[in-house]
């Protein structure tokens, strides 16, 4: 969602700030601005690209060492200069990060104190807010921007991140967090924030992570930090692994398609840690992972969009290999049901940045009833969701820039499929034998992937028929009905295309009504033991003057013909399989995007984290 960038420093520091949001460009946003202190308030706002803010700053000769800035993904005001942050209240800007549950109670009282709204949006209730603080027309007046900041949050409800910088001391950034992410940055010559690491590496890698209820002060010079009881606190400063190129474009055309090259790189650096391993030790989920698994009778994983169909991949490979009752639900509607809440059951949140709302709601709800057999599969370390679970899978699948997630996702499964070994293992359902092939089959995982990479030129000349198409079918049985819904989302996301997924034996049951010439089905046919069922159903849609387009393992006996166009996947992989038909059709998804002219990393009306619900 919404990314913040703030500096207090020696040097200028308007070009870092540019860059900063030029780095969280992936996020998602419409519109960017920012604000710097030199001789007063200066700002500049545009809807839009942050290329069209750098112009503005250019024109505006805007400078200066203490500065903030944003870029605004709309939830409250359309996406308009006026809604764009920073926010102003007589010379003290804000920019903010999550949602405030209470602005219209609030923003009610700031007008009855004379407080005068310029925009649409909940954060400029902040502005007004902290600022009253600051006068005392909100309690006692406030010694300093710090204080003033403390007494305005206390009046909040929530998720937020908050950076703060005003003329009346114009050598401080405040920063507060409350549910949304937040970071400083440590260097000697000065303090950094911003809601992601990528966005502080090209000045250090040294950071701190804020807790929920921190408020920090920082000068050049130093960090003031207290937590949500207001007591004097020191965070763990932390050195991120994270590079300056890891986020830079290179030799590809866009961020999703070197994330999608990048996936053998991806898998082997997630899998690194069994490369010389003769058996799978419970330990690589964390030291407690053992005793927690021999409990464990059930499983509850808990995700949102993408990681969602990680999940129910992994439901058909824990109830197949492990024997354990697995459920999937989706995080956004798990919180607000009745459930009946299972000591014994492990709960697995998936995230690729371990900071999605939903998810991390989710799994709160889910320690309110008592679960605390919790485990995190993220590819972000230091998040939130990595933080609050007992049990923890790193996913070493590098930044994701392009919102619609490829490496993310497959390392995810990747992870999910050791968990189902090492907890068919803990449940005696994995043979030695067993156990030593499929550690084989993950080894060469990254090899398989980087075959059907190769097949890029094919479903480059297929994607050229879709680009008159409005709507598409895609098809898939079992394990791989998840990935064919995978597929359609991804589709959907980058090309607008209206695409669903069904399982294939569901196609009688309704959505044989709506094929015709004009809606291209896309089948996955790997050959397992649903494939003749599946050559039936294919049947149903080339009988009713469907366009098949089938991606098929070589042993799978389809063949092209008038109306189905085969692509032969260079190998079968079994439970694995999925993985690497998944990267066919996000090399389809693509290519279909470039032929339809989309913007493929930044889709849209979305978001690549969404800290928002």
């Amino acid at each position: 969602m919404c990314g913040i960038v703030g500096a207090v420093s020696a040097k200028e520091c308007t070009n870092f700030l540019l860059a900063g949001l030029t780095t969280l460009e992936y996020r998602g946003y419409d519109s960017a601005g920012l604000a710097v202190l030199n001789n007063g308030l200066q700002r500049a706002r545009a809807k839009g690209r942050v290329a069209e803010l750098a112009s503005k700053v250019a024109k505006g000769d805007i400078q200066g060492q203490v500065g903030i800035a944003h870029t605004r993904w709309a939830t409250h005001g359309v996406p308009a200069e006026r809604n764009a942050h920073p926010h102003i209240s007589e010379g003290l800007a804000v920019v903010h990060n999550g949602i405030i549950e209470n602005y219209e109670s609030l923003r009610e009282q700031l007008q009855g104190l004379g407080y005068v709204f310029t925009s649409d949006t909940d954060t400029e209730t902040i502005a007004h807010l902290i600022q009253a603080c600051f006068k005392g027309q909100i309690g006692e007046p406030a010694e300093n921007l710090f204080s003033a900041v403390q007494c305005a949050v206390a009046h909040l409800k929530g998720a937020f991140a908050l950076a703060v910088i005003s003329e009346e001391e114009p050598d401080c950034l405040v920063v507060a967090r409350e549910g949304s992410p937040l970071m400083l940055g440590i260097t000697d010559e000065g303090h950094y924030a911003a809601s992601d690491a990528s966005a502080l590496v090209s000045v250090t890698q040294q950071m701190m992570h804020l807790e929920n209820g921190d408020i920090a002060r920082l000068t050049r010079d130093a960090v003031m930090l207290v937590d949500a009881q207001g007591q004097a606190v020191e965070r763990e400063v932390v050195t991120s692994h994270l590079s300056a190129n890891a986020v830079e474009l290179g030799e590809y055309d866009h961020f999703m398609q070197k994330e999608i090259f990048e996936q053998p790189q991806a898998l082997g650096n997630t899998l690194e840690m069994i490369s010389g391993a003769g058996q799978l030790q419970p330990g690589i989920f964390g030291a407690e992972a053992a005793a927690i698994f021999e409990q464990v009778d059930s499983v509850l994983i808990l995700a949102c969009g993408t990681s969602s169909y990680a999940g129910l991949t992994a439901k058909y490979w824990i109830e197949q290999v492990a024997s354990i009752p697995c459920n999937v639900e989706i995080a956004s509607e798990y919180r607000y049901r009745q459930s009946v809440a299972n000591p014994n059951q492990l709960v697995v949140v998936i995230s690729q940045s371990g900071e999605t709302a939903d998810t991390l709601a989710a799994l709160h709800h889910a320690k309110s009833l008592g679960h605390t057999h919790t485990l995190a599969i993220c590819n972000v370390p230091e998040s939130t969701i990595v933080r609050e679970t007992a049990l923890r899978f790193i996913t070493r699948a590098g930044p994701e820039i392009g919102v619609a997630s490829t490496k993310a996702f497959t390392t995810q499964l990747s992870a999910l499929f050791l968990l189902t070994l090492l907890l068919a293992k803990t449940n005696q359902r994995l043979s030695k034998e067993n156990e030593k092939i499929y550690l084989d089959e993950l080894r060469h995982l990254p090899v398989a992937v980087e075959r059907v990479l190769s097949l890029e030129p094919d479903i480059k000349a297929w994607s050229l028929q879709f680009a008159n198409k409005h709507h598409a079918l895609f098809l898939g049985r079992g394990r791989h009905f998840p990935i064919a819904s995978e597929g359609a989302l991804k589709l959907k996301e980058i090309s607008y295309i209206h695409a669903e997924a069904y399982p294939a034996g569901e196609l009688k049951h309704g959505p044989l009504a709506l094929v015709d010439a004009d809606m291209p089905v896309i089948v996955v046919a790997p050959n397992d033991e649903l494939l003749e069922k599946l050559k039936a159903n294919m049947q149903e849609v080339s009988a009713r003057g469907g366009q098949l387009y089938v991606f098929a393992d070589g042993d799978s006996a389809i063949r092209s013909t008038n109306g189905v166009n085969v692509l032969t996947m260079p190998e079968h992989y079994g439970l694995l399989s999925p993985v690497l038909h998944v990267v066919a059709l996000q090399l389809l998804s693509y290519h279909v995007a470039l032929v339809k002219g989309t913007d493929v990393d930044k889709p849209r009306n979305l978001a690549k984290s969404v800290t928002v619900e």
